[in-house]
């Protein structure tokens, strides 16, 4: 059985650092084992193409039994290595990245996986939105199922897109032309739509305000201002700005002044949304049945984490159903201690942006 895994998880000094995806991916892993299956693991790890799988598998192997590792992904050896797997044992293969043909979706390399195995199935939601060998290709090959991981994603998020009145959608992060498409979709879909992150420069600079040194897209700005005429579409109120030349320094939350919207100097950069801007989410998570929340509200990895985190904090107290997903967004959770209290959070952060603006991914599809 060839398990298209997500076994993407952070490394520090060749350690797992936070193993939540690794403990999502289980419940399949676990069915297939105990019912007889001879588990092979395949995922990709990092971007560079260079990282081993080797200590994923270590980690995995102490949450659950009978897991080893070969550090090849498809040829002679890893054959041999699949012959030599016992019934209801699991062999994690290396990573997938470390063959140009994963990403190309080459033939002969989505080939060379299929020969593994009799059955393949997608258990990788949060890579699904690629058109990668493993997800796309390799279901031409065999006959492919969705796994447990994979289904309960799916389900989670076709809800969302039938939200409970009052309703409240929260899209951060950065790249307006990667959340046009799901910006619209969510405007039919929900009562109120907030646009925060980097990508409320955008915004902000598409109505006329000074942004300053500010992250903006590339983008052509008639798509934003058209989403701006919505009235259901909310930007922020007030801003945390730096001078431009602090903006990556280690003690930069420290020296950032809280600015209106209209205050904001052309030296200076915005990097978080300000104290009125927090109070108004608040409340519009106070009142809302539904969340839906994807990307975070200020530069997050330089340390302006105060927005993001005290959206998090209402939104878990809130009575709503509450639907996250990006990684600094489930990071801001995990730190605050607050992934119990959340209704459901998704594996995935372009994936789930992609399935809410489509209701389909690449990935699914090829299963179908």
């Amino acid at each position: 059985m060839l398990v298209r895994a997500a076994l993407n998880v952070p490394l520090e000094n060749g350690k797992v650092v936070n193993d939540y995806r690794l403990r999502r991916a289980l419940p399949t892993i676990r069915y297939l084992a105990e019912h007889g299956a001879r588990v092979i693991l395949i995922s990709h790890l990092g971007e560079k193409g260079t990282e081993t799988l080797s200590p994923v598998a270590e980690a995995l192997g102490a949450l659950i039994p009978h897991v080893s590792f070969f550090g090849e992904t498809v040829g002679k050896g890893a054959r041999a290595a699949v012959r030599d797997l016992l019934p209801g044992k699991i062999l994690v293969l290396e990573n997938l990245r470390r063959h140009k043909g994963e990403q190309e979706n080459d033939l002969a390399f989505a080939k060379e996986l299929a020969a593994l195995a009799d059955i393949y199935v997608n258990d990788c939601f949060d890579t699904s939105h690629r058109r990668h060998a493993s997800l796309v290709g390799v279901p031409k090959l065999l006959p492919s199922y969705a796994g447990l991981l994979l289904l309960e994603e799916v389900r989670a998020l076709t809800g969302a897109l039938n939200p409970a009145s009052p309703s409240l959608a929260v899209i951060g992060g950065a790249k307006f032309s990667t959340k046009e498409a799901v910006l619209d979709t969510l405007l039919k879909k929900y009562d109120t739509v907030y646009v925060g992150g980097a990508l409320a420069n955008d915004f902000l600079k598409a109505a006329g305000r000074e942004v300053g040194k500010s992250l903006v897209s590339e983008t052509e700005s008639t798509g934003i201002r058209r989403l701006l005429a919505n009235p259901k579409l909310k930007i922020p109120v007030d801003l945390r700005v730096v001078p431009s030349s602090a903006s990556h320094a280690l003690n930069a939350p420290a020296e950032a002044r809280t600015s209106a919207v209209d205050g904001v100097g052309k030296e200076e950069t915005i990097l978080d949304h300000g104290p009125a801007t927090t109070r108004m989410l608040a409340e519009f998570a106070r009142e809302a049945k539904t969340i839906l929340w994807n990307g975070p509200l200020g530069n997050y990895e330089n340390g302006f984490i105060d927005a993001t985190n005290d959206f998090a904090r209402a939104a878990a107290n809130s009575s709503a159903h509450t639907v996250v997903g990006g990684g600094d967004t489930i990071a801001s959770i995990q730190n605050l201690g607050l992934l119990p209290r959340f209704s459901f959070v998704s594996t995935g952060g372009g994936a789930m942006l992609d399935f809410l603006a489509k209701g389909t991914l690449p990935g699914i599809e090829a299963l179908t």
